[in-house]
């Protein structure tokens, strides 16, 4: 049996106003081979749009692999490193007693991508001079500002 291929991914999301348009950009690489994915949509949230960047991402991947996923959202990070996201999945996407979990269509997604590949999720600080990051910055709002984007279509 052979090894997974290791992957690392560095995503980010742009949003201009919130909701407004946005954009999302994942740069992969594996070896010496680099891929960058974006997309926006007309409507939508900066949290609707990191966790699209991750899910475009991880969805580009043809086999299951160990991915190292880099992101500045918290929000993103912090649902997957704490259980968070399947916490919420597991009490049908509420919170708490009151609150519904926002955006259960993507964390729906994003947690059977991760059943597929083996996912570490870190969190890097944001405009801080990671070569990276900063380039997913400027792809994910380039995306957001192309013309003719299609509507976020929530479930």
């Amino acid at each position: 049996m052979t090894e997974a291929k290791e992957v690392i991914i560095y995503t980010d999301g742009a949003c201009s106003g919130n909701p407004g348009p946005g954009g999302y950009a994942a740069i992969l690489r594996h070896k010496n081979h680099e891929k960058v994915v974006t997309g926006g949509y007309r409507n939508t949230t900066n949290n609707r749009m990191e966790l699209l960047a991750a899910i475009k991402a991880l969805e580009t991947l043809k086999e299951p692999c160990k991915v190292t996923l880099y992101s500045d959202s918290k929000y993103l990070v912090d649902a997957m490193t704490l259980g968070w996201a399947r916490r919420w999945q597991a009490n049908n996407w509420m919170r708490n007693k009151r609150d519904r979990a926002l955006n259960p269509d993507l964390w729906e997604r994003l947690l059977e991508l991760t059943r597929k590949h083996n996912v570490s999720f870190i969190w890097t600080r944001g405009h801080n001079n990671d070569e990276y990051n900063e380039r997913c910055d400027k792809l994910a709002v380039e995306a957001s500002r192309q013309p003719g984007l299609p509507p976020d279509i929530r479930k």
